[in-house]
């Protein structure tokens, strides 16, 4: 069954079902629902509204920048 390109909570959910459903791991089915997600929000102008990838660490940068 094909995936929901949407990006809300309940999009994503169903998603992830999907995929388990399919028989693969938790944890693969909800990477699989987030990429899906923040693609559709990319393509619908709102990347704000998908999950938000990891950050890089700032505390990094600060401590180059202070010494």
């Amino acid at each position: 069954m094909p995936l929901k390109k949407g990006y809300s909570r309940r999009s994503i959910g169903q998603n992830i079902a999907t995929e388990k459903r399919a028989g693969k791991p938790h944890k693969q089915a909800v990477a699989i629902a987030l990429s899906t997600a923040r693609r559709a929000a990319k393509k619908a102008g709102k990347p704000s509204k998908a999950p938000p990838k990891p950050k890089s660490k700032p505390k990094a940068r600060r401590r180059r920048r202070y010494g």
